[in-house]
C-alpha cells in the first residue's frame, strides 16, 4: 500500500502539539509497516531525521502552507497532483486538513475543535477558513481519528457525524519523561529557581491556556503565604494575543516569584517537569493535554481543569478545579505545597503520584500506532 502523508508539521527543533504527535506516530508507523510505502509531503526543506526508513519517499511542495490562501493551494491544487504522480492509495493527515478535490480515501486526525468554542482565540481569516473547511473535511473523511472522547463528541454534535465513523486514538508522553533522582531535581531547581520549589505551567502563552487565572491564583497563594519561597515556572512560547497577560504580570506583587523560560527542548522540559512540585494545567479548552501525562509519568502531581477533555485524560489521578476560579486553583496549590516535606511527600501527595503513574500507563504511542494501522488498513 502507498500512503501519502501530510508531514508539514515535522519541523526540526520545533515539535509542538501536532508536530510531536506526527513524529511519535509516524516514526513508529514507518517501522511497523516496512511493506508499505510512505510519501511524506513537506511544505519546506525537510530534516533527514524525519525520513524514518527506506520506505519513505520525501516530497517538497512549496510555498509553505501557513496562511488560508496557501492552505487552499497546497491541499486543493498541489496535493492531488502528488497523489496522482505517486499513485497513492490513501492520504493520512495528522493535522486534520484534507483535500476536497481528491477522491482517494482520506484519514484525518482531529485534535480539537477549539475554534468552535473560543473563536476569539484565532485570527478572523483563520477562523473563516476553519469554519468553512473543517465541517467539510469531517464529511469527506473515510474515517476520522479523534484524540479524546471529548473531541469525538464535539465532532458528532457540531458536524453531525455518526459515531461509527470516528475512532479514538490517544496521545501519549515521550519516554524521556520519567522520575528524576534527588541530584537531578536539585540541579534543575538551582538552575531555574535558585533551589526553590515551584509550580509548573507547560504550553503556549495564549488566551485559551488561561494563564491570567493561574497568575491570579499564584498571587493569592503568596498573599496567604507571604513567607513562601514557592515559584511559578512558565515554560512555553508566546503564541497569540499576549498583551493582557503582560499587563497583568506587571501588576502582580508576586512577579519576582514568576519565571518565564520560553520554549524548552524536550530533554530540558523533561527535567523541568520532573523537578516540579506540581503541574498546573488550567486551560479553558483542550483536545487532550499531553503535559498532564508527561507530569504523571515523571511522578509529579497534577492540578488541571474540570472541563473539556482534561478530566478524561487525568483519569481520576489529578486535582480538578474550575479554571475560571483563581480561588479554586489556589486551594489546589495550597493542598499540594503544604504536603511537601523536603524531597519527599506526605501520604496524600504520594497517592496522587501513584495514581498518576497508573493513569499514564493507559497512554502509549505504540498503542496509538496500532489504531492508526487498523484504520489505514481498512481505508
Amino acid at each position: 500500500m502507498r500512503v501519502a502523508v501530510n508531514a508539514r508539521f515535522l519541523l526540526a527543533g520545533r515539535l509542538e502539539g501536532i508536530g510531536r504527535f506526527s513524529h511519535e506516530t509516524l516514526s513508529r508507523l514507518v517501522k511497523a509497516k516496512p511493506d508499505w510505502e510512505f510519501i511524506f509531503i513537506f511544505d519546506r526543506p525537510y530534516d533527514k531525521q524525519f525520513i524514518y526508513g527506506p520506505n519513505v519517499i520525501p516530497v517538497v511542495v512549496s510555498p509553505q502552507a501557513r496562511h488560508p490562501i496557501l492552505f487552499w493551494w497546497w491541499f486543493e491544487v498541489a496535493l492531488p497532483r502528488v497523489f496522482k504522480k505517486y499513485k497513492a492509495d490513501i492520504f493520512f493527515s495528522p493535522d486534520g486538513y484534507l483535500s476536497l478535490k481528491s477522491n482517494i480515501p482520506q484519514i484525518p486526525v482531529f485534535h480539537d475543535l477549539a475554534f468552535e468554542h473560543y473563536p476569539e482565540g484565532v485570527s478572523k481569516v483563520n477562523l473563516w477558513h476553519y469554519k468553512y473547511f473543517f465541517p467539510r473535511y469531517a464529511k469527506k473523511a473515510a474515517n476520522i481519528l479523534a484524540v479524546s472522547q471529548a473531541t469525538a463528541i464535539d465532532i458528532q454534535n457540531l458536524y453531525h457525524i455518526k459515531s461509527d465513523k470516528i475512532k479514538l486514538i490517544n496521545n501519549a508522553a515521550s519516554d524521556i519523561f520519567k522520575p528524576l533522582d534527588a541530584l537531578q531535581i536539585s540541579e534543575t531547581k538551582q538552575k531555574y529557581t535558585n533551589g526553590n520549589p515551584y509550580f509548573l505551567y507547560v504550553g503556549a502563552i495564549h488566551p485559551r491556556k488561561n494563564l491570567a487565572n493561574l497568575l491570579l491564583a499564584f498571587e493569592y497563594y503568596h498573599e496567604q503565604n507571604p513567607n513562601s519561597v514557592f515559584k511559578l515556572v512558565i515554560a512555553g512560547r508566546k503564541a497569540w494575543k499576549n498583551k493582557l497577560i503582560d499587563e497583568l504580570y506587571h501588576t502582580l506583587a508576586c512577579k519576582r516569584h514568576i519565571i518565564f523560560t520560553g520554549r524548552l527542548d524536550d530533554i530540558e522540559l523533561a527535567k523541568v517537569t520532573g523537578s516540579a512540585t506540581a503541574l498546573c494545567y488550567m486551560s479553558l479548552f483542550e483536545g487532550f493535554g499531553i503535559p498532564i501525562i508527561e507530569a504523571m509519568q515523571c511522578g509529579v502531581p497534577v492540578i488541571t481543569s474540570n472541563i473539556s477533555s482534561m478530566p478524561e485524560v487525568a483519569g481520576g489521578a489529578a486535582l480538578l478545579a474550575n479554571p475560571l476560579s483563581p480561588t479554586e486553583i489556589y486551594r489546589c496549590m495550597q493542598k499540594l505545597s503544604s504536603n511537601v516535606v523536603g524531597e519527599g511527600a506526605k501520604p496524600q501527595t504520594q497517592e496522587f503520584i501513584q495514581k498518576g503513574f497508573e493513569n499514564a500507563k493507559r497512554y502509549t504511542w505504540n498503542g496509538s500506532v496500532e489504531g492508526i494501522i487498523e484504520v489505514l488498513s481498512n481505508g
